[in-house]
C-alpha cells in the first residue's frame, strides 16, 4: 500500500527548545551505553595483554585467517595498490572474482576506516570495527527501548551495554567483525518497526532496512525475523485496535521492508550468484539441542560451556530484570505472557532442526548452529526494559534474585558455570540488586515525604517515547513508589529526610550501579576471553608480524605482473597470504571459492582444505611453470621466508592445438604435460616390494592397511574450529609445517593423524626412472608417512575434505632405482600414476617454446587483460587464469563469447589468424541487483517526492489532513502534540489520549 504524508504545523518556541533538549538528552544517553559498552570491553583487554593494549595478539582462526588479510586488500583498493579492482582479483587462487567477497566480509561501514590508519598496522582497524560496532549497537539499543516504553536515559543505557558487551560478541561475533553489523542491525530495524507502527518516517524507515542489510545480509536476515515478531506482539498487544489498522501497519511494515532490501539488492544477487558456482560447504548435521541445564547456563555470564549452547547471556542487570518481569504486577497478566512466550518461542526455535534452518537461510552452517542467538540477547534486554519502566517494587526485585539463585544453583554443574560466573552472578549481581531495591525503596520514602506525586520519569522522560506517559498496561500506578522509583533512576530526584532536608542517596546509588555494570561487563569479557586463550587449537596467526613485513618488502620488490606472478606461497602466514602480502598466489579461503578454481589448482597439484574452499599454491616446477609464477616464498610456516626466482611460461600463451580439453582422473602428471605442450614426465607403474600389495581400482590403487592396523579413518583435527578444517591439520599448524619437503614428521597430537612407529608394518613401492631426474609423489588423498630419497613427507588427505599436495621425494640415484616407504594405518585410495620423474631439461625446453610463440605484449586492468599477439598468431590462446564464470574473450574486436577450458585454464579460439586478444571479467547476478535496486531507489524518490508535495501543498491551504490513529510522537506530550505527519522523517504526528499506540508495546 502506499504510504500517506500529512502537514505538520510549526512548533512553538517552547516546543522546539524543549525538543532540542530531548535530542541532547536522548543523544548523551546513547554515548553514554556507547562508552561504556567500549571502554569494558577495553579494560578486559588492557587487563590481559592483548592487542592492541598488549603483545597477545587476536588474530585467531577466520580472524587472522580471513579479516585481517581482506581488509589489507581492502587498504590497497583504497590506495591503488593492487593488481585487482572490487570485481576481480588478481591476487588469489591464480586470478577469482572478488565482489561477493566484498560484499560479505567488508561491507561493515567501519572496515571503510581501515584506509585511515598505515597498512603495516591493519589489525588496529580490524580491531575498531569490532569495537565500534559493539559502541553502536550500545547507542541503538538505548534508542530502541525508549521507543519501546518511555523513560529515563540512564537506565537504558545500564541495560543497553549488557546487549553491547553480550556472550553472542565475545563468543561468536568478536572473531567475525562482518557479523557484527547484526547487533547494529536488531535495534535499528527495531526504530524502523516503531515508526511502522506509528505511521511515521516510511522512506528513512526503508533507509534503515537497508543499511542493516548492506551491512551484513546474514545477519540482517536474522534481525529482520526478530523485529518481524517483536513487532507482532506490539500489534498484538494495541488495545482498541481495529483489525483493519492492523493489516495496514503490517503493510506498511512490508512494503518498508521490501523497499529497503531491493535497495541492497546487489548484496543479495551477487552473493548467490557467486554461492551457486562456489564449492559447497561440508555437511553440516545438527545434533539436537543441547540438555535443558546447559541451556540456562548460557544465561549466566562469563563462562564458556563444553557442551555448544546459544550464547545469550546480557549481563546480571538484565538477568535480574528478566527474572523479576513475571513478579511485577503493574503489568497486565497478558502482557507479561505475550513478552515471554515471545522470549521461550525464540528460545526454542534455537534448537529444532527446522527452526535452525530458517534462523540461517535454510541452511545448516558450517560451525556453530546458534549464529542467531544475538537476537535473543536483544529481546531479553527488552523484556529487561519492561520490567524496570514499570517500576517494581523491592519485593518484586528480590523475587527475581530468588529465581537467579535458584537458576545458579541448578546449573552449578554445568560447563559453562565457572569460578568468573559465581563472582559476576554472586558478587556483581547482589550489588546490582541492592541497588535496584535501594533506588526503589529510597524513590517510596522520597514520595511519601513529598506527599505529592512526582512526574514519573523527571525530566529525562520527556527524552523518550512521551506518548508512553498513560500507562498501555493497565493502571498508571499500582502502589506508592513506583513513579518516583524510577523518577530516581534518571537522576532527578533526591531522597527528602524529616523536615524536608535532602540527603544525596539516588546519585550515590545509581553511581554504585553504573560502576557495577561497568565493571561486570568488564570482568565478562575478562574471563571469557582468558578461558578461551587456554584452548589448545586457539592458536593466533602472526599475520603482520616483522617477518611478514618483511616478505611483503620483498614481493613488491619482484613484483612483475602481468608478466609473470610473484607468489607468496606456498610458505604461510595466514590462510590467505596473496592478500596479507600481496603478490599473485594460489592460496585463497573463502565461502566463494569457485568450484572451478579449486578443482583446477588441485588438478595441478595444489592442496586444499575444507573441501576445496581453501586452497594452496602449487609447490612444483611444472605447475609454476604452467601458472606464470616468476618467484615463490618458502620457510617454516609464519617464519622467515626465502624467495626462490624461476623463468616460467608467459600468462598468455599459444598452442598450435585443440582448444579445449583435460585429462580424467587424478593423472597430475598427463594433465601439466597437456597444458606444456611437451612430455616431461616419466610415470612408472610402482610394485611393491614389501607390504600389503597394490589392489587395482577405478580410481588407481587401493592399498590396504598393515596387518593388525585399524580400518577405520584418521583421527579429526581437534584444533579445528566450528568444524572448519576437517581429516587434517589446521592450516599453517605443525602438521602443515612437517609436510613441507625434507621437514620431520610431526606425531599424533600435532596433527591429529595417527601414524605408525617407525618399525611398525609398511608398504614399500619400487620404481625405475631416468637417473638425475627429479621424483615426485602425488596421492591427495593418503594420510600417512611417505619416505623416499631420504626425505619424509607427511600427506594428511581425507578425501574430499582435505588434499594433499604433490611433493618433491627427491634426485633419482644413478642406479634409477626410486624406494617409496608408506607407514599408514588404514587403507589408502593411490592414483594410477603416483609417481612422476620430472626432467629438468626437458621442462626448461618446453617453457622456451612457449615463450618463444608468446604474444609481444600483455597487459591486465582491474578486471580485464589483453594480449597483442605475434602476426599470423593462430590456434588456441591459453591464459594462464582458472576458467570461471563471468569471463568473456574477444579475438581482433569480434564477439565475446566465454572462453573454454584447457585443463581448466581459459583456453581461446584464435582461428586461422589473430592479433589481438582482449578478456574482460563480469560479475553474475550484478546487472540484476542493480536494475532491482534502480527501481527501488526510484519507488523511495516517487514517495518522498509525494509526500513533499502534500506538505506543500496543505502549507499553503492550512488544512491538515486526518489524524491517523497509529500516528504518535516521541517528541512531545501526549495531549499537546502538533499536527501532521512526514514520511520523510522530518515532522511529528497527531496523537489522542485513546489512541492505543500511544501507548507502551
Amino acid at each position: 500500500m502506499s504510504p500517506t504524508t500529512d502537514r505538520r504545523t510549526a512548533p512553538a518556541p517552547a516546543a522546539a527548545r524543549r525538543t532540542a533538549g530531548t535530542g541532547f538528552r536522548e543523544a548523551g544517553a546513547a554515548g553514554l551505553a556507547a562508552g561504556l559498552s567500549m571502554g569494558a570491553y577495553c579494560l578486559a583487554m588492557a587487563v590481559h595483554g592483548t592487542y592492541p593494549f598488549g603483545a597477545r595478539s587476536r588474530a585467531v582462526n577466520d580472524l587472522g585467517n580471513q579479516f585481517v588479510p581482506f581488509h589489507a586488500r581492502l587498504w590497497d583498493l583504497m590506495h591503488g595498490r593492487t593488481t585487482g579492482d572490487l570485481l576481480f582479483n588478481w591476487g588469489s587462487g591464480y586470478g577469482v572474482p572478488f565482489l561477493a567477497d566484498f560484499l560479505s566480509y567488508l561491507m561493515n561501514p567501519f572496515s571503510w576506516l581501515v584506509g585511515l590508519f598505515p597498512r603495516h598496522l591493519v589489525e588496529l582497524p580490524v580491531f575498531l570495527v569490532t569495537l565500534l560496532s559493539m559502541g553502536l549497537a550500545a547507542a541503538l539499543m538505548t534508542v530502541f527501548l525508549g521507543r519501546l516504553r518511555p523513560g529515563p536515559g540512564l537506565p537504558r543505557a545500564l541495560l543497553a551495554v549488557g546487549y553491547g558487551v553480550s556472550a553472542w560478541v565475545l563468543g561468536d561475533g568478536a572473531a567475525d567483525p562482518m557479523w557484527m553489523w547484526g547487533p547494529v542491525s536488531l535495534p535499528l530495524l527495531g526504530i524502523a518497526g516503531d515508526w511502522c507502527l506509528r505511521r511515521r518516517r516510511w522512506v528513512p524507515g526503508a533507509l534503515l532496512v537497508a543499511l542493516a542489510w548492506a551491512g551484513n545480509f546474514y545477519t540482517a536476515a536474522m534481525a529482520s525475523l526478530a523485529m518481524a515478531l517483536v513487532l507482532l506482539v506490539r500489534l498484538l498487544l494495541a488495545e482498541g485496535c481495529a483489525g483493519r489498522d492492523r493489516v495496514r501497519v503490517l503493510a506498511r511494515a512490508a512494503s518498508m521492508g521490501a523497499v529497503g532490501v531491493l535497495l541492497a539488492a546487489p548484496v543479495l544477487t551477487v552473493t548467490s550468484r557467486a554461492s551457486e558456482t562456489a564449492m559447497p560447504a561440508p555437511p553440516a548435521e545438527y545434533r539436537g539441542g543441547p540438555p535443558l541445564p546447559d541451556y540456562l547456563a548460557h544465561l549466566l555470564p562469563g563462562g564458556r560451556g563444553e557442551v555448544p549452547a546459544p550464547n545469550v547471556a546480557v549481563g546480571v542487570l538484565a538477568l535480574l530484570l528478566l527474572a523479576a518481569f513475571p513478579f511485577v504486577r503493574a503489568i497486565p497478566l497478558r502482557v507479561r505472557a505475550a513478552w515471554y512466550g515471545l522470549a521461550l518461542l525464540v528460545a526454542a526455535s534455537f534448537v529444532w532442526r527446522p527452526t535452525v534452518l530458517l534462523w540461517h537461510g535454510l541452511a545448516l552452517p558450517n560451525g556453530s548452529p546458534y549464529r542467531a542467538a544475538f537476537v535473543l540477547g536483544g529481546i531479553v534486554v527488552l523484556v529487561a526494559w519492561l520490567a524496570l519502566s514499570h517500576r517494581p517494587r523491592p519485593g518484586e526485585l528480590i523475587a527475581g534474585g530468588c529465581v537467579v539463585a535458584v537458576l545458579v544453583a541448578v546449573c552449578a554443574a554445568q560447563g559453562a558455570v565457572d569460578a568468573a560466573t559465581w563472582v559476576l552472578v554472586g558478587g556483581g549481581g547482589g550489588v546490582v540488586l541492592v541497588a535496584l531495591v535501594g533506588l526503589a525503596v529510597v524513590g517510596g520514602r522520597s514520595r511519601a515525604g513529598r506527599g505529592a506525586a512526582v512526574p514519573p520519569w523527571g525530566r529525562a522522560a520527556e527524552g523518550a517515547s512521551a506518548e508512553g506517559d498513560e500507562d498501555g498496561y493497565g493502571e498508571a500506578d499500582a502502589g506508592g513508589g513506583r513513579e518516583q522509583a524510577v523518577g530516581a533512576l534518571s537522576g532527578e530526584a533526591v531522597a527528602v529526610g524529616e523536615g524536608g532536608g535532602t540527603r544525596p542517596v539516588q546519585p550515590v546509588l545509581l553511581a554504585v550501579l553504573a560502576c557495577a555494570v561497568f565493571l561486570t561487563s568488564g570482568y565478562t569479557a575478562l574471563a571469557v576471553t582468558a578461558e578461551r586463550d587456554e584452548l589448545a587449537w586457539y592458536r593466533p596467526k602472526t599475520t603482520l608480524a616483522p617477518a611478514a613485513l618483511t616478505a611483503y618488502a620483498g614481493l613488491r620488490a619482484r613484483a612483475d605482473w602481468p608478466a609473470s606472478r610473484a607468489d607468496p606461497g606456498p610458505h604461510e602466514f595466514a590462510d590467505n597470504d596473496p592478500l596479507l602480502l600481496a603478490g599473485e598466489g594460489g592460496a585463497y579461503y573463502s565461502s566463494y571459492l569457485p568450484a572451478r578454481t579449486a578443482h583446477t589448482l588441485r588438478g595441478l597439484g595444489a592442496g586444499w582444505y575444507i573441501q576445496g574452499r581453501h586452497t594452496r599454491s602449487v609447490e612444483d616446477p611444472a605447475a609454476r611453470a604452467i601458472l606464470a609464477v616468476g618467484s615463490h616464498l618458502t620457510g617454516p610456516t609464519g617464519r622467515a621466508a626465502t624467495a626462490h626466482r624461476s623463468t616460467p611460461a608467459p600468462l598468455v600463451t599459444v598452442r598450435t592445438g585443440g582448444a579445449e580439453g583435460d585429462v580424467r582422473g587424478d593423472r597430475l602428471f598427463a594433465r601439466q604435460e597437456l597444458l606444456l605442450g611437451a612430455d616431461v614426465y616419466e610415470t612408472p607403474r610402482p610394485t611393491v616390494a614389501d607390504g600389503p600389495g597394490l589392489l587395482p581400482t577405478g580410481y588407481g590403487w587401493r592399498l590396504p592397511a598393515p596387518d593388525g592396523g585399524p580400518h577405520g579413518g584418521p583421527a579429526r583435527d581437534a584444533s579445528a574450529l566450528d568444524g572448519r578444517h576437517h581429516g587434517g591439520p589446521t592450516p599453517g599448524e605443525p602438521a602443515a609445517r612437517a609436510a613441507q619437503p625434507g621437514a620431520p614428521a610431526a606425531d599424533a597430537a600435532q596433527t591429529g593423524i595417527h601414524i605408525a612407529a617407525r618399525s611398525s608394518p609398511s608398504t614399500v613401492l619400487t620404481a625405475s626412472c631416468a637417473p638425475g631426474s627429479v621424483a615426485y609423489w602425488y596421492a591427495p588423498w593418503y594420510a600417512g608417512r611417505v619416505e623416499a630419497l631420504g626425505t619424509r613427507s607427511l600427506g594428511y588427505g581425507d578425501r574430499p575434505m582435505t588434499a594433499t599436495p604433490v611433493r618433491r621425494l627427491g634426485r633419482v640415484p644413478p642406479g634409477g632405482r626410486v624406494t617409496v616407504r608408506l607407514v599408514h594405518t588404514r587403507p589408502q585410495a593411490i592414483p594410477r600414476e603416483p609417481i612422476g620423474c620430472l626432467s629438468p631439461g626437458r621442462l626448461a625446453s618446453a617453457v622456451k617454446r612457449l615463450r618463444a610463440r608468446a604474444p609481444v605484449r600483455v597487459g591486465a586492468s582491474g578486471h580485464g587483460l589483453t594480449a597483442e599477439l605475434r602476426p599470423g598468431s593462430r590456434g588456441t590462446a591459453v591464459v594462464a587464469v582458472p576458467a570461471v564464470p563471468g569471463w568473456r574473450c574477444a579475438v581482433d574486436g569480434g564477439p565475446a563469447r566465454a572462453p573454454r577450458r584447457l585443463g581448466g585454464l581459459m583456453a581461446v579460439p584464435l582461428g586461422d589468424r589473430a592479433d589481438r586478444l582482449a578478456c574482460s571479467y563480469r560479475t553474475p547476478g550484478l546487472a540484476r541487483g542493480l536494475a532491482a535496486s534502480g527501481a527501488a531507489a526510484v519507488a523511495l524518490a516517487a514517495v518522498a517526492l509525494v509526500g513533499a508535495v502534500r506538505r506543500r501543498r496543505d502549507g499553503g491551504t492550512g488544512a491538515p489532513r486526518a489524524a491517523s490513529p497509529y500516528r504518535a510522537s516521541s517528541r512531545a506530550p501526549v495531549h499537546a502534540m502538533p499536527g501532521g505527519v512526514d514520511d520523510t522523517g522530518s515532522g511529528s504526528a497527531p496523537t489522542s489520549p485513546t489512541n492505543p499506540l500511544n501507548r507502551d508495546i
